[in-house]
C-alpha cells in the first residue's frame, strides 16, 4: 500500500510523525509518503535507521496549527501538508491519509471535492468513529466531527459504524445503540427521541438506547451519538483512566507492604494499562468521505502514529469506503428535514 502521513500534524511535529512513519514502513513493508516541510522531514530521518525502507517525501510549504480556524485554513493555506496529502489520495497516488493534526481542518479539507476527497454520494455529514479502549473495543460514532446533529445524521452514523465494525473488526451483524441517559425509549433529548424510529426501521441490528456505563461494559458494538456528546465521553474516559492509574500508583508506593504487593501485581497492571492506552488504537477513521482517512490525537507519539497507519491499512484492505457507498445505496432513504442544508 501507499499511505500518506502528515508530517506536520502532531503537537510536536515532525518528530513523532516521522518516527511513527518509519516504524510503520518497517513493520508493514508499505510505502509511506511523508508530506510536509522537506528540510524538517529530512532532518528527522537522519535520526532514524531508514535502510531498505520505502519512504518518500512530498514537500508542502505550509502547516496547519491546532489554533487555526478550520473554516479559514481550508482556503488560506492551499499548500498545507493536509491539502497536499489528501490531494495525493484524491489523485490515486496514495491509498490513505493519516494525520494527528487539527481535526476540523482535516474534515474541512477532506470534504472539498476540488482539493480533497468530497463526501461519499448521499452522505450528509462525515463522522469520526473511534474504537473505545476497553476490553470489548466497541465503536463510538460521532467523536467530534459534528457538534450539532439531526436525526437523519445519526441514522447514517449508525449505518457507517455498523459497516466499519463488520468489515474491519469482523463482527457479524453488529449491535447498534443510541447513547442516552436511560435505556427506556422515553428517555433522552429531542434528538434521541426523533432518531429512535429511524434506527428502528433501518434494518440495522438496533438494540435501543444505551447508557454510557453499559456501553463501557460492551452492551453494543456501535454506539451512536452527536459529536459534542461523543467527544466529551471520550475525553472524560481518558481523564478518568489517567487519574485512576496515577492514584493507584501513588497508593501502592505509600508504604512498604503495598509496594511489595504492587511489584507482584505489576504484570497485571501493565496489561490493563496497555488495554486502556489510546495509543494502541492510534486514530479514528473519518467515515463518510470518499477515501480512507485516519485522524490521530495531537499528543500522538511515534507508536500511536504507527498504529494510526495500521488503522488506515485495515480501512484500505477491507474496502470500507466502497462498503459504505454500497450500504447507503441499498438502505431505506431517511426523511429529509426542511431545514437540511446540503
Amino acid at each position: 500500500m501507499r499511505i500518506v502521513v502528515d508530517a506536520m500534524g502532531s503537537d510536536n511535529h515532525p518528530g513523532p510523525d516521522v518516527a511513527g512513519a518509519v516504524l510503520a514502513a518497517r513493520e508493514f513493508g508499505d510505502t509511506i509518503i511523508l508530506v510536509g516541510d522537506q528540510a524538517q522531514i529530512e532532518a528527522e530521518l537522519t535520526k532514524q535507521d531508514t535502510s531498505h525502507l520505502a519512504l518518500e517525501i512530498r514537500h508542502a510549504g505550509q502547516a496547519v496549527s491546532m489554533t487555526d480556524k478550520p473554516s479559514e485554513v481550508v482556503k488560506s493555506k492551499p499548500d498545507s501538508s493536509m491539502h497536499v496529502g489528501l490531494g495525493l489520495v484524491k489523485a490515486g497516488e496514495a491509498d490513505a491519509f493519516v494525520s494527528a493534526g487539527n481535526t476540523g481542518a482535516v474534515l474541512g479539507i477532506a470534504m472539498l471535492r476540488q482539493v480533497g476527497l468530497g463526501r461519499i454520494p448521499g452522505i450528509k455529514r462525515p463522522a469520526l468513529g473511534v474504537i473505545f479502549p476497553t476490553k470489548e473495543r466497541p465503536l463510538l460514532i460521532d467523536n467530534g466531527a459534528n457538534a450539532d446533529c439531526r436525526p437523519e445524521y445519526l441514522l447514517q452514523f449508525g449505518l457507517m459504524g455498523s459497516l466499519y465494525v463488520e468489515r474491519v473488526l469482523g463482527i457479524e451483524n453488529p449491535r447498534v445503540a443510541l447513547v442516552s441517559n436511560g435505556e427506556e425509549e422515553g428517555k433522552g433529548n429531542t434528538l434521541i427521541k426523533e432518531s429512535i424510529p429511524l434506527l428502528a426501521a433501518s434494518g440495522l441490528n438496533y438494540v435501543g438506547n444505551i447508557e454510557p456505563k453499559e456501553f463501557m461494559r460492551g452492551a453494543a458494538d456501535v454506539a451512536v451519538t452527536d459529536g459534542f456528546t461523543g467527544n466529551i465521553m471520550m475525553k472524560t474516559a481518558e481523564a478518568i483512566a489517567s487519574y485512576m492509574s496515577d492514584t493507584i500508583r501513588d497508593e501502592l508506593m505509600a508504604g512498604p507492604l503495598t509496594a511489595v504487593g504492587g511489584l507482584l501485581a505489576k504484570p497485571a497492571f501493565g496489561r490493563v494499562r496497555q488495554m486502556l492506552n489510546p495509543d494502541e488504537v492510534g486514530g479514528a477513521p473519518l467515515l463518510g468521505v470518499n477515501g480512507p482517512v485516519i485522524i490521530g490525537h495531537g499528543r500522538s507519539n511515534a507508536y500511536a502514529i504507527k498504529q494510526a497507519v495500521a488503522q488506515a491499512r485495515r480501512m484500505v484492505a477491507h474496502n470500507v469506503v466502497a462498503a459504505i457507498a454500497a450500504g447507503l445505496a441499498t438502505a431505506e432513504p431517511a426523511p429529509v428535514s426542511s431545514k437540511e442544508v446540503l
